[in-house]
C-alpha cells in the first residue's frame, strides 16, 4: 500500500524553508544543513541573507578547525544551503520555519502569503515564544499544519525543542515535527499554547523579579548576577541574561504572559519599559543593564555603577578568633571553612558531646579532602587543631567574631542572641546565618544592636562560594566592613543585600519553584519534561522537581509561606499541590517520596 503523500508524519521532511535571518534563524539553518536538510532561507533583507551566508561559513569553518567537520562534509553542508529574498523560494518546502520578529502582524502576513505558495501538505511553524500558536494558525488557511517550533539560542549548542500544539493542529503534523527533532540531535518536549510555554514560562518570571529587586536598589547589578551563579550554579545571571536576550525581547515575553495570567509576577519591571524605550536592549545595543565594549560585544566595560575596588571601602575591625554556635551540618561546615582560613574557632553547642560530633564531622570532611588530594594530612590535622569543641557559650568570651548556625526558629536565634550579648567581649561583631528570618529581630534582642550582621552561607558551606552579607538598618559600618574583609580571608564571594525576606537567592529561586508546581498543578506539562525543559533550556544543573526533592518540600513551603507573608502578593502564594504533599508527608529525598519517589536507603 503506497504511503499517501498528504500524511507528513510517514514521509522525511527533507527540504525545510527558514524565514527570518537573524542570529536565530540563522543557527537552526546550520542545525538543518549539519543533519543533511535541504535548506532555504529567506529574509526581506539582502545584507540579513548575506549576513547569515558569512556566518555559516564561519561557523562551519571553526568545526573543522575543531575536528567536527572534514573539509567535504563543510562543502557538503554550504550546499545545501540556499538564501533568498523572495517567499516563494518556500514553494518545495515540506516544512517551513519562521523566526520573524515577536509581531502578530509581520507573523500574519507571512503565513497568509505562504498560504499561497507552499503546497498543501507542508506544514508551518512558528519560532515564538511569546505569541498565541492558536491565534496565528487560526488566521491560516490550513490551521491543522500550525504549530509551534520554539528552539533555544544558541540553536546549535542548545539541545532543547519544544514543539508547541494548538487546538487545531493535526497529531500528524506533531509527529512529524518530533520526528525532525529527535534526527536532528535534539530533545523535543511537547507543550500546550500558553506564553513562554514551559523553559521561558518560568525563566522570564525569575528574570522580571531580579529586574525589579535591581530597580528598588536592593542590590548591585553585579551582586544579584553572581549570587544566582554562585548559590544556584547557573551559567549565568539574570540581568546578564536580560542583556544577552534583550531587553526589548524580554518586555514583549512578559506582556503577553501577563496578559493570560494577570499574575503580577509577569507584569514587566518599569525599568525594563525604560531601557527599551531608550534604546538601550542589553548586548545587541552595547548597552544594557551593563554596559560593552562596542554593539553586538559580549565584553562589559567599566561605567558610573561600577563598584569600588576593596581598597577604596571602609576599614572593618581585626578578626582573629571565631566562634560558631550549633552541632548540625550547617555549623560544623561554617567552622570547617573558617579554620582552613587559619582562624582558631570555638564549636559550641548545648552540650561537649553536641560539640564533639560535630567536630568529628568536620574530621571525617577533611579526610575526605585529603583521600581525594585536595589537601595534605598535616594540613588537615592543621585545621581540626585549630577547632576547639565546647559544651557552652560561655567559650565565645575572647572571640571576635560570633556566628550563630541553629535552628531556624526566631525564637531560638533570639534566646541565643540574649547570651552572646551577655557573654561576648564589646567590639565582637555577631552574625546570623538564617536564611529567611529577619536579621534586624535577633539584634534587636541585644543591647548592641549596630553589631549585629546576617551571613548567609550555603549548604555544603565548604564548597559553595556565596555568602549574602545582610546588612540591617542598625548595622554598624565597620561590621559590614568586618565581615566583607572575612569573606575574603575564607575565599568566599559576598554580595550585599538589605534585611528582607529570602535576601537575593532565595526570593529569586523559589518564586521560580512555586511556579513549576503550579505548571505541573494545572497538567500544563509534566515533572519530567519541566525538569528537562529548564536543564537543557535554561542551563540549570537541575530541574525543579529535583531541586525541591533536594531541599525538602516543608523547608520549601515554609520559604514560599515568608516570602508570601513579607511581599503580599498573590503571586507568591504556595501552590495548593505543595501543601498538599507536605500535608501527606511527602517531603522529599529525606522521605523517600516527594514529587517523585526514591529507594529507601
Amino acid at each position: 500500500m503506497a504511503t499517501p503523500l498528504s500524511d507528513p508524519s510517514l514521509s522525511p521532511l527533507r527540504t525545510i524553508a527558514v524565514i527570518g535571518l537573524g542570529t536565530m534563524g540563522t543557527g537552526i539553518a546550520e542545525v538543518l544543513a549539519r543533519a543533511g536538510r535541504e535548506v532555504v532561507g529567506i529574509d526581506i533583507s539582502e545584507a540579513a541573507a548575506a549576513q547569515a551566508a558569512a556566518t555559516l561559513e564561519t561557523a562551519t569553518a571553526r568545526a573543522v578547525q575543531r575536528g567536527r567537520l572534514t573539509e567535504q562534509e563543510r562543502a557538503d553542508v554550504l550546499a545545501r544551503v540556499r538564501t533568498s529574498t523572495d517567499l516563494t523560494a518556500a514553494a518545495d518546502a515540506d516544512l517551513v520555519i519562521e523566526v520573524a520578529p515577536e509581531s502578530y502582524e509581520i507573523k500574519h502576513q507571512i503565513f497568509r502569503e505562504l498560504d499561497g505558495i507552499v503546497r498543501p501538505d507542508t506544514i508551518l511553524a512558528t519560532g515564538t515564544n511569546a505569541l498565541s500558536v492558536t491565534r496565528l494558525a487560526a488566521d491560516s488557511a490550513r490551521p491543522e499544519r500550525v504549530l509551534g517550533l520554539h528552539f533555544f539560542n544558541p540553536a546549535p549548542a542548545m539541545k532543547l525543542v519544544e514543539i508547541v500544539s494548538s487546538v487545531l493542529t493535526a497529531p500528524t503534523a506533531v509527529t512529524a515535527v518530533t520526528n525532525l527533532a529527535l534526527d536532528l540531535g535534539k530533545e523535543p518536549v511537547a507543550v500546550g499554547d500558553r506564553p513562554g510555554f514551559v523553559a521561558d514560562g518560568l525563566l522570564f518570571g525569575y528574570l522580571n523579579q531580579a529586574a525589579a529587586m535591581y530597580e528598588a536598589k536592593y542590590a548591585s547589578r553585579e551582586d544579584i548576577d553572581a549570587a544566582m551563579r554562585l548559590g544556584c550554579g547557573l551559567p549565568m545571571g539574570p540581568l546578564a541574561l536580560l542583556d544577552l536576550i534583550g531587553i526589548d525581547t524580554a518586555r514583549t515575553v512578559l506582556e503577553a504572559m501577563y496578559a493570560e495570567s494577570h499574575d503580577r509576577l509577569h507584569a514587566p519591571a518599569p525599568v525594563l519599559k525604560q531601557l527599551s524605550e531608550a534604546g538601550l536592549t542589553g548586548r545587541k545595543s552595547g548597552r544594557g543593564f551593563y554596559t560593552y565594549e562596542a554593539p553586538g560585544s559580549a565584553t562589559v566595560v567599566p561605567d558610573a555603577l561600577t563598584p569600588l575596588e576593596s581598597s577604596e571601602r571602609n576599614q572593618g575591625r581585626e578578626v582573629r578568633s571565631v566562634g560558631v554556635a550549633g552541632s548540625g551540618t550547617m555549623a560544623s561546615g561554617i567552622a570547617e571553612v573558617f579554620a582552613k582560613a587559619g582562624y582558631e574557632v570555638v564549636l559550641a553547642a548545648r552540650s561537649e558531646e553536641k560539640a564533639q560530633t560535630a567536630k568529628a564531622r568536620i574530621g571525617k570532611s577533611l579526610s575526605r579532602s585529603v583521600d581525594k588530594g585536595r589537601m595534605t594530612a598535616e594540613a588537615a590535622a592543621r585545621t581540626l587543631d585549630l577547632i576547639t569543641a565546647a559544651g557552652s557559650y560561655e567559650s565565645f568570651a575572647d572571640v571576635d567574631l560570633a556566628v550563630e548556625a541553629v535552628a531556624e526558629d526566631l525564637e531560638i536565634k533570639q534566646q541565643l542572641f540574649q547570651t552572646l550579648d551577655k557573654v561576648c567581649k564589646q567590639g565582637a561583631v555577631l552574625a546570623t546565618t538564617t536564611s529567611s528570618l529577619p536579621v534586624v529581630a535577633c539584634a534587636r534582642a541585644t543591647s548592641r544592636p549596630q553589631d549585629v550582621i546576617g551571613m548567609h552561607f550555603f549548604n555544603p558551606a565548604p564548597a559553595m562560594k556565596l555568602v549574602e552579607v545582610v546588612r540591617t538598618v542598625l548595622t554598624g559600618e565597620d561590621v559590614h566592613a568586618t565581615v566583607r574583609e572575612v569573606c575574603v580571608k575564607i575565599k568566599k564571594h559576598a554580595v550585599d543585600c538589605g534585611d528582607r525576606a529570602g535576601f537575593i537567592v532565595n526570593a529569586l529561586l523559589f518564586p521560580y519553584l512555586n511556579n513549576a508546581i503550579k505548571m505541573v498543578q494545572e497538567h500544563y506539562a509534566s515533572l519530567d519534561d519541566i525538569d528537562a525543559a529548564m536543564k537543557l533550556g535554561g542551563g540549570y544543573p537541575m530541574g525543579p522537581f529535583e531541586l525541591l526533592d533536594v531541599v525538602g518540600l516543608d523547608v520549601s513551603l515554609a520559604i514560599e509561606k515568608v516570602l508570601h507573608r513579607e511581599f503580599r502578593d498573590p503571586g507568591l502564594a504556595p501552590a495548593p499541590l505543595l501543601e498538599h504533599l507536605v500535608a501527606a508527608g511527602c517531603l522529599g529525598r529525606k522521605t523517600g517520596r516527594g514529587f517523585r519517589e526514591y529507594a529507601r536507603r
